[in-house]
């Protein structure tokens, strides 16, 4: 089975969580973390930098590492490493999303999430407590 590895952004302002909703694909308007694949060279810093300026057309920092996930779709393997991180800059574009909003740590588990970001939000309300 191939495994796509990837970088997904919690960013974080307060108490609140800002979330994204998929607009393309199996999993359309479910929430996510946004983020995306690593390219070859890059550490996953420096990946989940440039996608969130891709997607976003945002600036982040303050990246700290939370949890890698392992999850198995039906035709391959993710592997996502999440970082916690903060907005420094730029004017928010949805470029690769239909939505996006800002939500409390204690409503995070009650959105549509893709499979692999259950776990994700599992544990960050897990270490929020």
């Amino acid at each position: 089975m191939k495994t796509i590895e990837v970088v997904a952004a919690i960013i974080k302002k307060g108490d609140k969580i800002f979330i994204t909703k998929r607009s393309y694909g199996e999993f359309a308007d479910m929430w996510e973390f946004p983020g995306g694949k690593i390219e070859l060279g890059e550490t996953q810093e420096e990946a989940l930098i440039r996608e969130i300026k891709e997607e976003l057309e945002l600036d982040i920092t303050n990246l700290n590492y939370l949890t890698t996930v392992e999850y198995d779709y039906p035709n391959f393997h993710l592997t996502m490493h999440c970082f916690i991180c903060e907005i420094c800059g730029g004017t928010l574009n949805l470029n690769a999303h239909n939505d996006a909003k800002w939500v409390l740590i204690e409503e995070l588990s009650s959105q549509k999430w893709i499979p692999a970001d259950v776990e994700v939000v599992e544990k960050l309300v897990a270490v929020t407590k």
